[in-house]
């Protein structure tokens, strides 16, 4: 499609965080309807069926099959959902020359939409089933990489922090040797916004042959990290402009952490209560 969302109103977080989720099982014409029906965000109301088909370029039967796979009963259904929770209205315009003003303005919208449609993605039942995992193992490896690396090493602290015997490593080599170590019922946590590196995908197959399980945090449904996985965790951000959809994507993935952290402290109660004191204890030493 060469016209992008910016011309028109965004489609509310949740509900395109629901679809932004999904395009990873799409494909061809369901694909390019799914893209319309993003770029075109709240107009979607406007337009029939037909209409999106064109857009498309494809047929409407195919824009009815695509609105089933992003968990829709049809296009009307989808419509519906798109009147429904309708943006507030947007900020201000900032000046459109000021490449800083428009930097900001975009990165702080880009941020508020994936921390918004977290929900969309992520409920408590999965929060519950990744703390599970956690809470019973008896070793726990961690791997993501590039900017994926930073939410890593926070979920490496906070784990430590909650009593848990984690291991980071800091190159992919190392990562695979560790997984294909992995005793049955560890758990080896990969984050990954495409869910598509190669080296983070390794791993997790390396642990799950081992007979650990993989636990996923991710920004899309479906893809190669996903179906070696044990269970999955879907936070992301939007396709903005080149580069702040990772951007985006590490606030979700930092926010999902912070709910696993907290559900993990409730889960282990005096454990993680006493830990968390050494943890304490250990960070007053480096406070003047």
């Amino acid at each position: 499609m060469e016209e992008r969302s910016e011309f028109f109103t965004p489609l509310e977080s949740r509900l395109a965080a629901q679809i932004r989720a999904r395009l990873g099982e799409l494909r061809g014409t369901e694909a390019r309807v799914a893209q319309v029906v993003l770029d075109r965000g709240g107009d979607l109301v406007h337009l029939s069926v037909s209409d999106v088909a064109a857009l498309a370029g494809t047929a409407p039967s195919s824009v009815v099959r695509a609105c089933q796979r992003l968990g829709f009963r049809g296009f009307q259904e989808l419509k519906i959902a798109a009147a429904r929770h309708a943006p507030a209205a947007p900020a201000p315009a900032t000046d459109a020359d000021d490449p800083a003003a428009r930097a900001l303005t975009d990165t702080l919208r880009a941020a508020r939409e994936a921390l918004d449609g977290i929900t969309a993605t992520l409920g408590p039942d999965d929060l519950r089933a990744a703390a599970d995992l956690l809470n019973d193992a008896p070793r726990v490896l961690l791997v993501g990489t590039g900017l994926s690396g930073a939410v890593v090493l926070d979920l490496a602290y906070r784990l430590r922090a909650l009593g848990l015997p984690v291991d980071a490593p800091a190159d992919s080599m190392t990562a695979q040797l560790v997984a294909a170590g992995l005793p049955p019922g560890a758990v080896c946590l990969a984050v990954s916004h495409s869910g598509a590196t190669r080296s983070v995908v390794d791993t997790a197959r390396a642990a799950r042959a081992a007979g650990a399980e993989v636990l996923t945090l991710t920004s899309y449904a479906r893809s190669p990290l996903t179906e070696t996985s044990t269970c999955v965790l879907v936070a992301g951000g939007q396709d903005l402009v080149f580069g702040l959809e990772t951007t985006a994507s590490r606030l979700a993935h930092l926010a999902a952490v912070d709910a696993l952290t907290q559900t993990l402290l409730a889960l282990r109660g005096p454990r993680a209560e006493q830990s968390l004191r050494l943890a304490a204890d250990v960070c007053a030493d480096y406070v003047y």
